[in-house]
């Protein structure tokens, strides 16, 4: 494709994760960026509780894994490396019918010489958790790796279906430690200043809905995102913070970054 079809359009990205990679794919067609990151991703590998979680399965094995992302099964497993009991961890596992949320989480999976049962067709947590709805759960343990939150909602559905839930949360989201650039960004959004906004992750997008119901800016900040500013999402999971809100969203038809990359093109190159 052309160099420099996006030369004159300015695009905000709020992720953390990738960002390097995602700003030099948007630089290479000339766009201008304005990277402000809404969340930082911490890892918890001395955790207490993802040790306790961990410790729980070995101990006792699980029936059905539910594994939401791919990062963060990773994440778990690098956790476990550390703690020398990966390949027990693995041999536990292997035991239980795992439910993943698409190829993300199929691929960090299988990585690991494991083999998923089901994997959801749209990525979504709704259809991974409607699926596991489909199961006989009574007396069954149940794994459930978070990413980032939890799921509360999700999870409640399996206890009322009398499972035992182990929640396992490899990272947590937090607020940058600087809040600027966030500010910044949002300010020159309702000053008319930005063309798109680019969203990877949920917690971003709502974090950055969030800052600006707060300041000063709300009010054109909803204006722009309403009449003039392409919010184009990665995938409808990422999307939906902004959908609830009525704001209209680009979504590109796979969930990855490149092909984002290619909707901005699409959407916003001379």
């Amino acid at each position: 494709m052309a160099e420099g079809v996006l030369t004159g359009v300015t695009v905000g990205i709020t992720a953390e994760r990738r960002a390097s990679e995602f700003i030099a794919a948007l630089e290479r067609h000339g766009a201008t960026v304005v990277h402000a990151p809404t969340i930082r991703i911490v890892p918890l590998p001395e955790d207490e509780q993802l040790r306790a979680a961990t410790n729980a399965i070995l101990q006792s094995g699980v029936d059905v894994v539910a594994v939401t992302t791919g990062a963060g099964f990773r994440g778990w497993l690098e956790a476990a490396d550390g703690w020398g009991v990966s390949e027990s961890l693995t041999r536990a596992l292997a035991r239980a019918k795992v439910f993943t949320r698409g190829p993300k989480a199929t691929g960090a999976v299988r990585q690991r010489g494991l083999w998923e049962v089901w994997s959801a067709p749209g990525e979504t947590n709704d259809e991974l958790f409607d699926r596991l709805g489909s199961e006989d759960l009574r007396g069954r343990r149940v794994a459930v790796q978070l990413h980032g939150a939890p799921l509360p909602e999700h999870v409640a559905a399996l206890r009322a279906r009398a499972a035992e839930v182990i929640e396992v949360q490899p990272y947590r989201w937090e607020w940058p430690a600087d809040l600027a650039p966030v500010k910044d960004l949002v300010a020159r959004i309702g000053a008319g200043e930005v063309d798109a906004l680019a969203f990877t992750s949920a917690p971003a997008a709502t974090n950055l809905l969030a800052l600006a119901d707060e300041g000063p800016h709300r009010k054109a900040f909803a204006d722009a995102l309403a009449n003039r500013v392409l919010c184009a999402c990665v995938g409808p999971v990422t999307a939906a913070p902004l959908v609830e809100r009525g704001i209209p969203v680009a979504v590109p038809e796979r969930a990855r970054l490149g092909a984002l990359v290619k909707l901005l093109v699409a959407r916003l190159g001379r």
